[in-house]
């Protein structure tokens, strides 16, 4: 069980402080600062003392203990509740992983709570760290620094699933039939994605009406800055959602269309294999008449038509000759032959 972990600022400057949540609050207190506190994998006791400690709304805990969220923002009382998605992508396995990250704000507190512990808080704490100026306003300096991060940190996720996206449009004119797979599972991914980026650019507007409100100001661009790169990633999802979509039906049509081919050559081949086998009839059956006849004359029986008949074997010749030359007209009439 990891124990939470706090700092003390002074303006930009960390101060020594202590685990103890309720101590380094009195401290921050005491100095007119802020505590930033972080906790990985919490228990449901972590959660709520720390609730108890900052006077924490318990919807808003509540909502904090049920993880797998979608990226949003409430207000409970004196502090936000926020819940952001930092994304990675794994190029090889085409897969999207968002991890979530819970954040309470207040007036001198700033608790961010990671339930998977897939997102390193002190990395991001560091990086904040290193601009000074973020610090120094507080609580909503560090949560702008916090959304600055992860949608920054989009850009990757969007260069990899577009990287994909362009070897699947090569795909689609293959022979791979199996193409589909790949296009349905990354449009999963960009389905999830969209969930954890979709309500950015609404949460980020709100916010910087808040801070606006909250500092009596008429513009905070910070904000808006992120807010305009929130919808740019969220038109990029919806765009690369639309790609797959038609890379979809356009390999729907190349199958079926290639079907259709097979098809249409299996039929040609039908069709070819149904001529020659009334040519081969035809010329059995011409075959047929002349020995038909020669057979009949040839039993030897004692008592035959015109069997001693002069001109008996001119006739049996012309007979055959005959019916095999109307077998033949017949057949080249109705263009067996």
């Amino acid at each position: 069980m990891a124990q939470p972990h706090c700092v003390v600022y002074d303006g930009h400057t960390p101060l020594q402080t202590g685990p103890d949540p309720a101590a380094a609050l009195a401290q921050a207190r005491s100095v007119g600062g802020m505590v930033w506190v972080d906790l990985s994998q919490p228990t449901r006791e972590q959660v709520h003392e720390l609730a108890a400690v900052f006077g924490l709304e318990p919807l808003g805990v509540a909502s904090a203990l049920r993880t797998h969220q979608r990226s949003k923002l409430d207000r409970y009382g004196e502090h936000l509740f926020v819940v952001v998605q930092p994304a990675q992508y794994d190029d090889a396995a085409e897969t999207v992983e968002c991890h979530e990250v819970d954040l309470f704000v207040g007036e001198d507190f700033f608790i961010a709570i990671s339930p998977d512990e897939a997102i390193d808080l002190e990395k991001l704490r560091a990086l904040l760290e290193e601009h000074p100026d973020v610090l120094d306003r507080g609580p909503y300096g560090v949560l702008w620094g916090t959304f600055e991060y992860v949608t920054r940190g989009y850009r990757d996720v969007l260069d990899g699933i577009e990287h994909d996206i362009d070897e699947i449009e090569e795909q689609l004119f293959g022979d791979d039939e199996d193409v589909s797979h790949r296009i349905f599972a990354l449009q999963r991914e960009v389905i999830d994605l969209g969930h954890a980026t979709a309500p950015l650019p609404d949460m980020l507007l709100r916010l910087q009406r808040l801070v606006e409100n909250r500092l009596h100001i008429d513009d905070a661009p910070a904000f808006r800055e992120v807010a305009d790169r929130a919808r740019y990633v969220d038109g990029r999802v919806s765009a690369f959602r639309g790609t797959l979509d038609n890379a979809l039906t356009v390999h729907s049509s190349l199958v079926e269309q290639r079907r259709n081919e097979a098809m249409q050559r299996m039929t040609e081949t039908s069709l070819e294999q149904n001529e020659q086998v009334k040519k081969i009839s035809s010329w059995a059956a011409i075959g047929f008449a002349p020995t038909l006849v020669a057979g009949i004359y040839g039993m030897n029986f004692r008592f035959m038509p015109e069997l001693e008949w002069p001109w008996g074997y001119p006739f049996a010749i012309g007979l055959m000759a005959a019916v095999s030359a109307g077998l033949y007209v017949a057949f080249k009439k109705n263009d067996w032959l």
